[in-house]
């Protein structure tokens, strides 16, 4: 109860603050109409109910519109647009539904009741215009609330993230080195040296290569993707050592994304991680495929691997973190990563924005 409350915090303090605003605002109206036969009839009751009801739908209605279609992050002057239009439609609605729902009920169920002379001379037209004053307000109020909870949460991330910047760079590095790799590649390498000296050097080669671009880039935070492509070729040639024709590399490249800046050792984290967790736990082996593309949300990098999607208990998913990680330290909300299991295959996604 206690994390589910925590996690819809947000959500609780808007329908709390939503009901009672709009039931002040009814209490109010109520206090400020002059009393006499109208204010007690059945008529101006239905009206102060109805008009409760329609303005939290209508109201609830926008801010759903306002959290799905437009965002703080990118504000623009299509956002102003929107956000215009959006409070003309729900004023319009709030004030034509008030209408029906009140002032036509009354005209039509309330023939022997003296309605105020006010109601009776401007009737839709102030309704409208009362409901574009309410909607306004209530719009105002909530972007001022919206807006300040988004500077606060920024405050606080920025915070956060000066505070365990050093951290996220002491698990990037454990997360590039992978001491078990390494030492399995050298003992790959030392029985290599039985067969085919010179292939042992070249692996040695690639080797101390992977070693270097791991130290030098961990400060770095972008390369172009060519760079990255290198070293994942380097890392699938030291893999093939011990799994020989069991692991089967195949890649789809975008020319126009090969001087994209990305990450280092991202696409190298995923690649890895379709082997470790994928290829190496079939007996008959199977195919890793990585596809980068451009598409009109950024940079996309996929990488596949037969297999399923299954993570054991006593992984640290160390990789995936470090992907998660730094992928939020670098673009906020505007990346994406998803990993999921489709037809016998492990997908992980990638989308970078492009600046």
């Amino acid at each position: 109860m206690t994390s589910f409350i925590k996690s819809n915090r947000w959500n609780i303090a808007f329908w709390i603050v939503q009901l009672a605003g709009w039931g002040g605002l009814v209490y109010f109206s109520y206090l400020m109409t002059p009393g006499g036969e109208y204010k007690q009839s059945d008529f101006y009751k239905y009206a102060l109910i109805s008009g409760f009801f329609i303005g939290v739908l209508t109201t609830s209605s926008l801010r759903y519109y306002l959290k799905r279609y437009i965002s703080l992050d990118n504000f623009d002057g299509r956002d102003v647009l929107k956000l215009g239009v959006s409070v003309c439609v729900t004023a319009l609605l709030y004030g034509g539904l008030s209408f029906a729902t009140g002032y036509l009920k009354g005209y039509l169920g309330a023939d022997d009741l003296e309605i105020p002379e006010l109601y009776k001379d401007f009737g839709i037209g102030l309704a409208i215009l009362n409901s574009f004053f309410l909607i306004i307000g209530w719009t105002i109020f909530y972007m001022s609330v919206k807006i300040a909870a988004k500077l606060n949460a920024n405050r606080l991330e920025r915070a956060e993230l000066n505070t365990t910047l050093k951290q996220a760079q002491l698990n990037t590095l454990k997360a590039q080195i992978n001491p078990h790799f390494m030492f399995n590649s050298l003992n790959n390498i030392r029985g290599l040296m039985l067969e085919d000296v010179e292939k042992s050097r070249d692996m040695l080669t690639k080797l101390s290569e992977m070693l270097r671009y791991s130290l030098t880039k961990n400060n770095v935070n972008a390369i172009a993707l060519e760079e990255e492509l290198e070293m994942v070729e380097n890392y699938i040639a030291l893999s093939k050592i011990q799994l020989e024709e069991r692991l089967q590399f195949t890649q789809e490249i975008d020319n126009e994304t090969l001087n994209v800046q990305i990450p280092p050792m991202i696409i190298q984290l995923l690649v890895e991680n379709a082997v470790k967790h994928g290829i190496s736990n079939l007996k008959s082996g199977g195919t890793i495929k990585l596809i980068t593309s451009k598409t009109d949300n950024g940079l996309s990098i996929e990488v596949s691997n037969t297999g399923k999607l299954a993570i054991t208990h006593n992984s640290t998913q160390l990789g995936l973190k470090n992907i998660r990680q730094r992928l939020r330290l670098l673009y906020g909300e505007k990346a994406f990563f998803s990993l999921k299991e489709v037809n016998d295959s492990v997908i992980a996604r990638i989308n970078i924005p492009l600046a």
